[in-house]
């Protein structure tokens, strides 16, 4: 089978870090959308947004919804104190102990007296891709074709999958959330439809390190140095 090499990725990242100074613990900003947290055995829920506290506990037999007091600071994080709730938030990572899903916060809530701990906040990026595998979503902001199936998959230290045509393989590597991508070969096929389009917007966009990024919905983006993007749903 013939074999076409992608170009070696390379490309250096310069991280700047920045301080600031104080004299003493500023109060917290509001939320300026949904913040959410979770939590496992039992099973429950909350939802922090400018106006109120929405909590559901025991897989949903308790609900409760007060209304948002503003958070007080606490030791490295916010607290909010109500008659029937208090939340703690501390910026920690955290596993829900469900999945491999690590996030930015440690959750601690008191709802009428019972204690639950949990998860909340921005989805972390993963600490180690091996083993995962994913289907594309969207490739440069355009859905992929559903004509032909798709896949990326995380073994050791290399990756492998198709863009929606050809079969591509190589090495990568993880980094500091982001993603480096060695020599990628991929075998020579011409492809009908959206196939090759999209293929292509792919290659281009691994050409140089690309910076992972977990929304809340459980999708991985890939964002290049131009902004362009990939998605991808996780399927193992």
């Amino acid at each position: 089978m013939k074999m076409l090499l992608v170009p070696a990725l390379t490309a250096a990242a310069t991280l700047a870090g920045c301080a600031a100074t104080g004299t003493g613990p500023a109060t917290p900003a509001p939320p300026t959308e949904a913040y959410m947290a979770l939590g496992t055995e039992p099973g429950w829920t909350l939802e922090i947004t400018p106006a109120r506290l929405a909590y559901n506990g025991d897989y949903g037999a308790t609900r409760i919804a007060v209304a948002n007091p503003g958070a007080r600071p606490s030791f490295n994080g916010e607290r909010y104190v109500t008659d029937r709730l208090t939340v703690d938030v501390t910026h920690s990572a955290c596993s829900d102990g469900m999945s491999d899903r690590r996030y930015r916060d440690t959750v601690t809530v008191t709802a009428d007296g019972k204690t639950v701990k949990g998860c909340g906040g921005a989805i972390l990026p993963a600490a180690d891709l091996t083993g995962t595998r994913w289907t594309f979503v969207s490739i440069g902001g355009t859905p992929v074709a559903t004509d032909r199936p798709t896949d990326l998959a995380f073994e050791g230290e290399r990756m492998s999958g198709s863009a929606g045509c050809n079969r591509f393989g190589g090495s990568y590597a993880v980094e500091d959330g982001v993603l480096t991508a060695g020599q990628l070969a991929a075998t020579l096929m011409a492809c009908p439809g959206a196939g090759m389009a999209q293929e292509r917007a792919f290659f281009d966009l691994m050409k140089t390190p690309v910076r992972l990024s977990f929304p809340s919905d459980g999708t991985m983006v890939l964002i290049g140095e131009s902004g362009q993007t990939a998605v991808l749903k996780r399927v193992i």
